[in-house]
């Protein structure tokens, strides 16, 4: 499987983002299916803390170094647990490429802007998704337990003051919403937070309200804010990302507003499809407008052909595998806009 994901962008991001996918919102399921994985030699008890004073340790140490912002960039799911393992290891090199090669295809939207920092972490596999919610939580402790380590070190020792992305996409943005949770109450972290980039994870009210801290984007340009939108059809009435039933708080990323206002595709700078070593192999300017839904608050595009989107593994019309794609020249612009608000407000 491992070597399928060397075929092309759209089959190695299906793998790399079906684990998260079957998560629901704060890291839990909506539905456990009763079957549990093989026993292994991994276990959650294998909690040895890694040493992310080495760079070995991580899959983006300071790239493009000298820029006056910094992001810290959580990569999704990219182990599928073919070696019967519930949790990455960090000594399967053949894994750690696909890590680096998901999480290039992202790059794009922040490295013009700000300098690059992403830990190797041992991230949960796709096996733990059939366990119960009481089962998975020691897997997915461990996973957090390397992005809270790696973070914690690169604030203690590397940041320097320095303003800071949050960026995630999936598994990544699950694991970045519990750094927003436990770190960003305190002043001194929320000071330098010029925005996080939630995308493809479900933020709600219920959130909001068990972490006041937390704020969601307004517009195009506030600062110390959660931007957040899952991607899908019109029609769509519910999906493994935004279950029947959730209100996800988000906004539209081709007019920066969260209500349901349309956005024509005219406003679309460009769709981006990129491959594992971030090279844009199509772009599409004006590719589609959008608007929020208003009652699910999902992202509805309302130019696209869902059957030239379809695979395997998602109903036609779930663009989940799309949400940077689609919208990739509008992100990356909106990366500097707000940077630059953030240091014009210093």
């Amino acid at each position: 499987m491992k070597q399928l994901c060397k075929k092309g962008w759209a089959l190695c991001l299906t793998l790399a983002l079906l684990l998260t996918l079957l998560a629901g919102c704060q890291g839990e399921t909506e539905q456990s299916t009763g079957e549990t994985p093989q026993d292994t030699t991994q276990s959650a008890t294998d909690t040895v803390p890694v040493d992310y004073s080495d760079s070995a340790n991580w899959a983006y140490y300071a790239e493009g170094a000298g820029k006056d912002v910094d992001v810290f960039l959580i990569c999704p799911t990219v182990d599928m647990g073919d070696n019967g393992n519930y949790n990455m290891s960090l000594e399967d090199t053949e894994t750690k490429s696909a890590f680096v090669g998901a999480l290039n295809m992202e790059r794009g939207i922040y490295e013009d802007t700000a300098t690059l920092y992403a830990p190797y972490y041992r991230q949960v596999t796709f096996p733990v998704y059939s366990m119960t919610a009481e089962e998975q939580e020691a897997y997915l402790d461990l996973a957090y337990q390397d992005v809270s380590d790696a973070f914690t070190y690169y604030m203690s020792e590397v940041n320097d003051g320095r303003p800071l992305i949050l960026a995630g996409f999936s598994q990544g943005s699950q694991m970045m919403l519990r750094l927003l949770e436990d770190y960003f109450d305190e002043a001194s972290y929320q000071d330098l937070l010029v925005a996080a980039y939630c995308i493809g994870w479900p933020v709600t009210e219920e959130d909001l309200n068990q972490y006041p801290h937390l704020q969601m984007a307004q517009g195009e340009d506030d600062t110390g804010v959660i931007i957040s939108f899952n991607t899908e059809a019109e029609g769509i009435t519910e999906s493994l990302v935004v279950p029947a039933g959730t209100q996800a708080l988000a906004i539209n990323p081709l007019n920066w507003k969260t209500d349901s206002t349309p956005a024509d595709k005219s406003l679309n700078q460009g769709a981006c499809f990129t491959n594992y070593d971030g090279e844009i192999e199509t772009e599409v300017p004006q590719f589609t407008g959008a608007y929020l839904d208003p009652d699910q608050g999902t992202l509805r595009v309302t130019d696209v052909d869902p059957a030239a989107y379809s695979n395997s593994l998602f109903p036609d019309g779930v663009y989940h595998l799309y949400d940077y794609q689609f919208f990739y020249r509008n992100l990356q612009e909106n990366v500097a806009v707000r940077t630059a608000a953030y240091l014009a407000a210093q």
